[in-house]
């Protein structure tokens, strides 16, 4: 097996939870190519997966150290520092991911990290332009109709969940807040 292969067998076992075996992979690739910053990355998820934040952001960061243009690495990264509580750093990691490849998965943990610090005001107006910009993300509706939900407005967060479902029908946590008695 090539050094691609052995990585999407990573990512696979990964997905696959066989979180051990992702982790020996990683390794290997690691040692086989020290500078694959591909390699760090999927340290640093199977890290993730294993709730292990401070070996996490030190794999990512290698891999950053190698890549310093990949937005799905800082996208983990303010991942990463959200967990361990380093709020300032979270948001650059997810401005800077933004920038390089305006992802909607960075949007979305900007959007959480702005109601994790008390800035929901803010949240909202971000999260409508964002739903005005990428319509079919069902997770952009889902987060809004969780804040609406939060704020007590439960008639208009089914609408949320129902606008979620119609584009992703499949979507089990919209599914689970629409048979929620509440809403």
């Amino acid at each position: 097996m090539n050094f691609e292969e052995k990585l999407n067998k990573g990512f696979e076992l990964l997905r696959e939870k066989d979180i051990d075996y992702a982790l020996d992979v990683a390794r290997e690739l690691q040692k086989e190519q020290p500078d694959s910053h591909e390699a760090w990355y999927l340290e640093a998820l199977v890290m993730q997966q294993l709730n292990q934040w401070s070996h996490s952001i030190e794999a990512i960061e290698k891999a950053l150290e190698l890549d310093d243009d990949n937005a799905a690495y800082y996208n983990l990264r303010g991942n990463v520092r959200m967990q361990l509580e380093k709020l300032d750093g979270a948001e650059e990691d997810f401005d800077k991911a933004i920038e390089l490849s305006d992802t909607s998965a960075a949007h979305r943990n900007k959007v959480m990290l702005m109601l994790m610090t008390d800035r929901g005001q803010e949240a909202i107006p971000y999260l409508i332009e964002r739903i005005k910009k990428d319509p079919k993300d069902a997770e952009n509706w889902i987060l809004m109709g969780d804040m609406i939900n939060k704020g007590g407005q439960t008639d208009k967060a089914r609408t949320y969940y129902e606008q979620a479902l119609k584009i992703d029908p499949e979507n089990e946590y919209a599914k689970r807040q629409l048979e929620d008695d509440e809403i």
